[in-house]
This record gives structure tokens, C-alpha cells and sequence, in this order.
């Protein structure tokens, strides 16, 4: 697709993109682009803010994001740290011993699966349009790694909950609007609740020879769900055997398919993300914090790959 289909597709990209979110959550999204990707800093206090601007989808991309399932943990033998592939809805070995765990009722493996739940990204392109603590990124294009509430804020606003408001594709040049990326420290956690879209306007004031410009510098996200960029099941397996100290063979692959997981409910205090599982590799839904521990934005993947470096 060109620039002008683009641009005349925007009347129909809403609709389009409110059927993809339907199916995102039985769907996944992997590559490591860290080098492109756009990182937003905090105060001392933990506190930061930017402004945003989502990008529609690159050039012969169908979505403006990219869904992923990753695992990120320790073992006796090391760090664990692998995309899950339960990402391109294929069975994935730590998924299956966790739900094995998980259905034995025995509280003490429950607390090992907690310690290893997958843990859930979207990838998008994004245009900084402030970026207070780094200004060199304004005006830049970057793929954004973003959780569950953030994506969230996007399925708000393209599906507003009240009859006033007025639906609006955040990805669209002409018809989208900026993002307010506010992030506070709330008892050790990040939070991004006060993060809001503006009113709908067109970037660069629909200047087509910007807006190109931009569309022209876009990352692909087709990496990320490439399955030739994920390890095989075996792959896997072997390595969660050397992490977990496991020698007997076969030890992590007894599948989980056909056993009905017990519904986990969480503590009253306990946020959850109710997250449906893929059919081919199910995992129990676990309680998953809305808000991002301080650290953690660079733990998921940034700080698990330097420490497995070091093994």
C-alpha cells in the first residue's frame, strides 16, 4: 500500500482495527529491536512525561502493533529469558508446566508459576513529539514497548464507553490524536492512569509531504510474530531443563490440552489481567499487576538479558 491508499484508507481503519482488537487477545506478537526502541525516563521521584504520537502500520503491514508473549525468570542453572510461543499460538513449554503446577492444588507450586507467568507487550510505532528528559528524540520515530494498560487506552478510544464521546483510531495521521504518556511512582509501582489522548487532530496539520516522510521511517513489526525469529519447542525445552536443573527427559512436556485449568480467583487487593489463553499452549491466568514495578519497564527483557549474559 502507497502513502495515497493510506491516506484514503482512513475513513475505513477504525473498523477495521476494532475487529483486530477483538481478536488480539487470542493472538499474539518477536524480535529484539532494542536499538530502535524508545525508552521514556523518570524523575528521581519516579515521576515523567511525554507526548506521543501512534503511528498507522508500516508499509504492507496490516496492524499498527504487535502482540507478544515473553518469559523472563532464574533458575538453578541460570536465566530463563525466551519469547513464549504461545505468541504464534504454538505450544510452549514453560506454559505447560506452569498449568501443570497450576492444577496441582498445592499452593507451593502455584507460587512457582506466579514466578513465571508470561508476561505480555505490544509493540507499536510511535512519532516523539516531547520528550522533556531526552529532546534529541523529538521529532524521531521509534517502536514503543507498552503493557496491557496503555493498549488498554488505545481499545478506550477506539470503543468510548459513554454515548458523548466520540470514537477515534489513535494510529490514524489525519484523524488520530497525541498521547499524553504520564508516569507516576505509586508505591514503588508505575503507573500510567493519568495518560490521556488528546482531542482528535491531524499531524503536522495533514502536511501529506511530512506525514510520508514519517510513514517512510517506520520500523516493521512483522519480526515480532515472524515464527522463523522464535526458538523451537525442543529448543526451549532443552533450555528450561539446564535453567531448571531438570535431567529426566521429558519432564516439561506433559501438555496441559486437555485438562481444564482451575479459575484462579486473586486476593480483593490483587489486580488482574484477564487475558485469554491461546488453544494451542494454555496457561493459567494468573494476577498481573496493572502498573509497572519502578524498575521494571527494563527488567522484562533489558536487565534479563544482561544478567543471562553473565552465565
Amino acid at each position: 500500500m502507497d502513502f495515497t491508499a493510506l491516506k484514503r484508507s482512513s475513513q475505513s481503519d477504525l473498523d477495521s482495527l476494532r475487529s483486530a482488537i477483538q481478536k488480539t487477545d487470542s493472538q499474539g506478537g518477536g524480535n529484539n529491536q532494542d536499538e530502535n526502541l524508545w525508552k521514556p525516563e523518570v524523575d528521581a521521584s519516579g515521576n515523567g512525561y511525554a507526548i506521543i504520537r501512534f503511528l498507522p502500520a508500516p508499509a504492507g503491514e496490516e496492524l499498527p502493533w504487535a502482540k507478544l508473549w515473553t518469559h523472563g525468570f532464574q533458575g538453578p542453572g541460570g536465566w530463563y529469558i525466551e519469547k513464549s510461543l504461545t505468541t504464534i499460538n504454538q505450544k510452549d513449554p514453560v506454559s505447560e508446566m506452569n498449568s501443570r503446577l497450576w492444577n496441582s492444588g498445592d499452593e507451593d507450586d502455584k507460587a512457582i508459576v506466579r514466578q513465571r507467568k508470561r508476561r505480555l507487550e505490544y509493540y507499536s510505532n510511535i512519532l516523539v513529539l516531547s520528550d522533556p528528559k531526552n529532546p534529541d528524540n523529538e521529532g524521531k520515530v521509534f517502536l514503543y514497548r507498552y503493557g496491557k494498560k496503555i493498549f488498554g487506552k488505545i481499545q478506550e478510544a477506539m470503543n468510548p464507553e459513554f454515548a458523548d464521546e466520540t470514537p477515534i483510531n489513535p494510529f490514524d495521521f489525519w484523524k488520530g490524536a497525541d498521547f499524553r504518556l504520564k508516569i507516576r511512582n505509586l508505591d514503588g509501582y508505575r503507573n500510567y492512569d493519568k495518560s490521556e489522548f488528546d482531542q482528535p487532530s491531524a499531524l503536522f496539520d495533514g502536511e501529506d509531504t511530512k506525514l510520508e516522510e514519517v510513514w517512510k521511517q517506520e520500523h516493521s513489526l512483522k519480526p515480532y510474530t515472524d515464527p522463523a525469529e522464535f526458538k523451537s519447542y525442543k529448543e526451549l525445552e532443552e533450555k528450561l531443563h539446564r535453567v531448571l536443573g531438570i535431567e529426566e527427559a521429558g519432564m516439561g512436556t506433559a501438555s496441559a490440552e486437555d485438562e481444564e485449568l482451575e479459575e484462579y480467583t486473586p486476593a480483593k487487593t490483587a489486580p488482574v489481567m484477564s487475558a485469554p489463553e491461546t488453544s494451542a499452549s494454555p496457561e493459567p491466568d494468573l494476577p498481573v499487576e496493572t502498573s509497572t514495578p519502578q524498575d521494571a519497564s527494563q527488567l522484562d527483557l533489558d536487565y534479563f538479558k544482561k544478567l543471562a549474559a553473565q552465565n
